[in-house]
Formats: structure tokens, sequence, C-alpha cells
């Protein structure tokens, strides 16, 4: 659970990337594999893993398991590297539904101009991947600060982590309410909920309204086409 001991100035928004901002066109699955099967031998093997809302770290050990693979540390870290560089080439690539979400471009650009708004991220994406995606798509000027995959095997961890490093940069938020998780999945609802925060859980990704309103979630959109509106619900108006 978070807790605040500073004077009030932010509210604090962490959005998720995959299925909430955008779409890769599956950039990640094709150097997951690449990179699996260049390491350890193993062809298609994210085929079977889930993947919506988990970090990659616990993505590659699902993978590793279910391959009957044992791999250290050191292993792990080649893994990683490798990855990053395929993905860096994977993303210039098209694929299925490849793009930003409808709004996003409209509504990051309106609440960077909000003095009380900071952004961030909270994702499962390893660090220098998200970073990689959000620059290909002109969105990374956006966010402020964030937490990764590579900083947590479990989603529910890196809440407090990317507050925290908030905190590090001068935003100051009253309570756990004034922070804010945006994603596409229950697994970003639970980790919103997990740390005290709010959560508003968008339809884009591979999860219907329908199934999201199951959730805790605070709030549940379509998209972020309306600006005002979504901008005067995550401002809590």
């Amino acid at each position: 659970m978070l807790e605040f001991h500073s004077p009030v100035f932010s509210k604090i928004l962490l959005f998720d990337i995959d299925g909430t901002l955008l779409l890769s066109g599956r950039a990640g699955y094709r150097a997951l594999t690449r990179a699996f099967e260049d390491l350890f031998g193993v062809a298609r093997g994210f085929d079977q893993v889930p993947v919506a809302g988990m970090t990659d770290d616990l993505i590659l050990t699902d993978a590793l398991a279910r391959a009957g693979v044992t791999a250290d540390g050191e292993a792990r870290a080649r893994f990683h590297r490798r990855y990053c560089e395929l993905f860096a080439d994977e993303i210039h690539f098209p694929g299925p539904r490849k793009g930003l979400m409808p709004g996003v471009s409209a509504l990051l650009e309106r609440l960077s101009h909000l003095d009380q708004i900071r952004c961030g991220l909270v994702t499962g994406n390893f660090a220098e991947p998200a970073q990689i995606k959000l620059r290909h798509f002109d969105l990374w000027h956006f966010f402020h600060f964030g937490a990764y995959g590579d900083d947590a095997p479990v989603r529910d961890a890196l809440v407090p982590i990317a507050v925290e490093r908030a905190e590090r940069d001068g935003v100051r938020v009253r309570a756990a309410a004034d922070v804010v998780v945006i994603g596409d999945t229950p697994l970003d609802v639970q980790c919103a909920t997990a740390a005290g925060a709010r959560s508003i859980a968008v339809a884009t990704g591979n999860y219907e309204e329908a199934a999201l309103r199951q959730t805790e979630a605070h709030a549940v959109l379509s998209d972020f086409s309306d600006t005002d509106a979504v901008v005067a619900l995550l401002l809590g108006e």
C-alpha cells in the first residue's frame, strides 16, 4: 500500500503500453521468439504463453518452464540483451493492428499541458523495449517516470516503484487515490487495487468492456476518443 507524507501538487497517471496506448504489430512476440530460439534452441517458445498484463520477466519464466529449459541469471541476462537487440529491429516491420489506440495522441497532448498532471508508465515491458516502442510512435516525451518488467516480476509491485521514482523527480501527491492506473487488462486493475490507487480500464486490448466491468476498475472506457470526457474522468471531475 502506498504512503505519502509530502505536500500536494500533482496527480499521477500511470499508463500501461500494449493494448492501452498502442499495438506494436507483434514486434515483441517476434523478437521474443527469435531470441528464445537463438539462446535456448527452442522454436516458437512463446506460442502457448499468456502475455496480456504479464511482465516480460514472468513471460520468460513461463516459456522456460514450458520448454523444460533451465536458465541461470546470466543466461536470462543474455536473453534480455538479445531480445532488446531484436526488438529494435522488429519494431520497424508492419504487423496486425500496428499503431496507436484511438484518441491516444490527443489525450496525451492535452494532459501534457495540465500543470497538476504527471504522466508515467506501469508496464510489463522491459524498460529498453518500452522506450523503443514509445519513441517509434513519438510518445516517449510524454512520460517522465515509470516502472517496468525488469524492475519486478510481479505487476503488483510496479505501482509503488513508479510512485517512488515520481517523488524523486519532485512530484507530490496527497494519497494513493491521487494515483490512477490506466490499462486494458484485469491485471492492470489488480495492480492498482493492490497499491490503493484508482484504476481506469480501457477496452482497446484483448478484453471487452463487459469483462473489464467485472473487475474492481473505477471506470471502464471503450477507448480514448472523447478527449474531454477522458480528461474529466482522470481528474476525478
